[in-house]
């Protein structure tokens, strides 16, 4: 089976590419030729994913899955949330991002969050979609190399290291989005 993965994300790509069977071959954006930028105008993350993959399918004809990730902290409501990329700005800045998230919370005892993915599946005219959510806590400094985004500093349960401190095949077993793609995946071999 021959799906694009709506991203231009290389870390992304890597990571999905890891955790799908060998009967799924898996393309990226630029393997396809699709060079701009896929809009993400809705207010939700499940909206946001659904939005890229028909964009994918309406404009270049492949089946498609598409994701779209938030962090989610408690005690902000919610936020970043849908704005997690762009959250110090437009230009989508890690750094930034960690650094106004970690300036927000620095009075806060309550530092749980969550990462959430959704996943949109888009085969023919069927479009379905799967969650998968990691929870945690926000640490108040960063720690590890490894990973990208939040990473960092966010603590999942259970754990004593950051997703930043963790090897890509440790991250993979507890994920947000190993859990999303692991449903992915049995839907696609069912």
């Amino acid at each position: 089976m021959k799906l694009v993965f709506a991203t231009n994300n290389l870390n992304k790509l890597k990571e999905v590419q890891a955790l799908l069977p060998d009967h799924i071959q898996l393309l990226g954006l630029s393997e396809i030729g699709c060079t701009e930028d896929i809009p993400e105008t809705s207010d939700t993350i499940e909206g946001n994913a659904i939005q890229k993959a028909e964009y994918v399918k309406k404009h270049y004809g492949y089946d498609c899955f598409a994701d779209d990730t938030g962090l989610e902290v408690k005690i902000l409501n919610g936020d970043p949330g849908v704005y997690s990329a762009r959250y110090a700005g437009e230009t989508k800045d890690a750094q930034a991002n960690m650094d106004k998230l970690l300036e927000n919370l620095k009075d806060k005892n309550n530092r749980e969050a969550q990462f959430k993915t959704v996943i949109s599946l888009k085969i023919g005219e069927k479009l379905d979609t799967f969650t998968g959510i990691c929870s945690g806590t926000i640490t108040s400094e960063k720690k590890g190399k490894q990973g990208f985004g939040y990473d960092p500093i966010f603590l999942p349960d259970g754990y004593e290291k950051t997703f930043a401190e963790l090897a890509l095949s440790e991250k993979n077993l507890i994920s947000h989005r190993a859990r999303a793609i692991k449903k992915l995946i049995e839907f696609l071999s069912s």
